[in-house]
């Protein structure tokens, strides 16, 4: 059971870098002409963060996911390395 969660913890961790590399592509290419395409997407999610006032201590909570081409191109390819290996 332990090599079950352990290629559970390694396969999460694959597909995280490949979304943060992807991303980041996405990112550097968007100024590109020919690899602009890459930088495409949608953001979704919390934009105005909810806020939580104590009076001492305030809270705010917000989440915001921004995917792109080069994001799900990047999930893919960890995925793939991950059945690979």
């Amino acid at each position: 059971m332990f090599t079950r969660e352990k290629g559970t913890l390694v396969l999460i961790i694959f597909v995280l870098c490949g979304l943060v590399i992807g991303g980041l592509i996405g990112e550097l290419t968007a100024g590109v002409s020919w690899l602009s395409w890459l930088g495409y997407g949608k953001q979704f999610g919390i934009h105005d963060p909810i806020t939580l006032d104590l009076g001492v201590v305030q809270i705010s909570f917000g989440l915001l996911f921004t995917i792109n081409v080069s994001s799900i191109i990047g999930i893919a390819i960890a995925i793939f390395l991950y059945r690979k290996f």
